[in-house]
């Protein structure tokens, strides 16, 4: 990738300048993490089954795993974010980030079970370049306090999950119509395009994404360095991949790197005047609490992905369909659907100044995923005798929770680059993602404590068991979300002029 501008490339200000409500870099940047998507969600949406069905794990291992496998993945982004703030910039991360990921996917696609973990371990280090860097990059698109940043990153969320519609909807269709190596494969191709999208449209971006060394260093060490970096992510898969085949390591790798993190960015706050201080903490207050959201949220791809397998009828408004087609690609529908609408109803509100602040719309958030789990819950009384319940409900209850997203998630990425110094964008991108990483690795722990001890249980007693689980997890999101809103005053005070 290229370090140095070219003639006649676009300047910053003329970039930020950009007429209109959307620049036009959103939309190339738009489409990249479209396809990325697509491989990330394909894949996502596989995993959990393949390791019950292919590699004979028991359901609460494939759920423990599963939860440890993404976990990984988010917690990359942070180290991703970091090297990309100090030495790589956004463009070479994306690129080399990119690049894992293909390797990845089609390290899967050539043997599934034999070459899991060495695949699995590419894709983990890939997304850990890709994925923080490019939504930072988006945030690089507008100036401090545009007004239109949240819109602007409202569509971007649109495009990841357009992508995850589509990777979602084809990748377990592949599998269950073709075979595991053609689904792998399809992820695959889905990162080639994302990839190479990038790099024919990196040239509008003008200075956005270069390394910070440039013009601070020589060319010849900003080399070196780039090379340590590379190399240093080969040299770090074979721990990578004892880390996601032994669940017992990735506990103790989860106890260490959290705290870890925290006491850098604590270190990385004493560098700020007071003011800055009391956003960061702001910033970090929204993500413990996502930690929490997304231990909820993420049961899509373990638990319910299951569920979903074992336990649902296989028909939704009168068509048939896969019920794992509607629970890897339902949530995007509706996010596609609704997140225009959400944007509209947040202007509207914000005209007549009764616009619930950041603060609010997160507790709401938690109030929504309450509710749909309580639904997923209340499938159990829909279940005829053989075990099997109302995709009709689920599907309901993913509509609902999808709402509460839209209150959280397209918000949260936006704060992280309102509320922290410009220096520190990447780092707290990064630290965004890790509470995703933490929210993974507890809804692998939460679905694997909803599995029945007996494999061999009949699906009745799946259902009963899973539900209840399901259960408690809306009592958890009521709590949090009330939590949230009651506490509120005191955080908005530390937010200062961020709404």
């Amino acid at each position: 990738m290229e370090n140095k501008q070219e003639t006649g490339a676009l300047t910053l200000e003329q970039i930020q300048n950009f007429e209109g409500k959307y620049p036009k870099q959103l939309w190339y940047l738009f489409f990249s993490e479209m396809w990325e998507r697509f491989a990330f969600y394909g894949m996502r949406g596989m995993l959990t089954i393949f390791m019950v069905e292919k590699m004979l794990l028991s359901e609460r291992d494939a759920n423990l795993k599963y939860g440890g496998i993404q976990a990984f993945i988010y917690t990359m982004t942070f180290i991703g974010g970091l090297f990309a703030d100090k030495i790589l910039g956004f463009r070479k991360s994306i690129f080399w980030g990119g690049l894992m990921m293909i390797i990845g996917s089609f390290t899967l696609a050539f043997s599934p079970v034999d070459l899991y973990y060495i695949g699995i371990s590419f894709t983990i280090v890939g997304t850990g370049f890709f994925k923080p860097n490019i939504s930072t990059m988006v945030g690089n698109l507008y100036k401090d306090g545009d007004p239109r940043r949240d819109a602007g990153f409202g569509l971007f969320y649109s495009g990841i999950n357009i992508g995850a519609f589509l990777g979602g909807l084809l990748c377990i269709r592949v599998a269950n119509n073709v075979s595991w190596n053609a689904a792998f494969s399809l992820a695959g191709i889905g990162m080639v395009i994302g990839l190479v999208t990038f790099i024919f449209t990196r040239k509008s971006l003008g200075p956005i994404g270069f390394s910070p060394l440039e013009g601070k260093q020589p060319a010849s060490k900003i080399k070196l360095y780039d090379l340590m970096v590379y190399g240093g992510s080969v040299l770090v898969m074979p721990f990578i991949y004892l880390l996601v085949s032994n669940t017992e390591y990735t506990d103790y790798f989860m106890y260490t790197v959290g705290p870890l993190a925290l006491l850098y960015i604590l270190y990385e706050m004493m560098k700020y005047n007071k003011v800055e201080r009391q956003k960061l903490l702001a910033a970090l207050v929204f993500i413990v609490f996502s930690i929490f959201f997304w231990a909820f949220f993420e049961q899509a791809g373990g638990s319910l992905s299951l569920f979903a397998r074992y336990n649902l009828h296989d028909t939704v408004l009168g068509m048939h369909v896969d019920p794992n087609e509607v629970n890897n690609s339902s949530n995007s529908v509706f996010v596609i659907l609704f997140s225009p609408l959400a944007g509209l109803l947040w202007m509207w509100m914000g005209k007549r100044k009764i616009e619930p602040n950041t603060l609010i719309k997160f507790g709401l958030g938690f109030l929504f995923v309450a509710v749909a789990f309580y639904v997923f819950y209340y499938t159990r009384f829909f279940a005829d005798v053989s075990g099997k319940t109302s995709l009709d409900v689920f599907t309901l209850a993913y509509l609902i929770i999808t709402i509460g997203e839209l209150c959280l998630s397209p918000i949260g990425l936006s704060l992280m680059t309102t509320l922290a110094p410009k220096p520190l964008h990447g780092m707290m991108m990064g630290m965004w993602f890790l509470a995703s990483a933490y929210g993974q690795y507890a809804a692998g722990i939460l679905g694997a404590g909803m599995t029945t001890v007996n494999e061999k249980a009949s699906l009745t007693e799946k259902l009963l068991s899973y539900t209840e689980g399901y259960k408690q997890l809306a009592i958890y999101a009521l709590i949090a979300g009330v939590l949230l809103i009651v506490i509120s005053p005191l955080v908005r005070k530390l937010m200062h002029d961020v709404k």
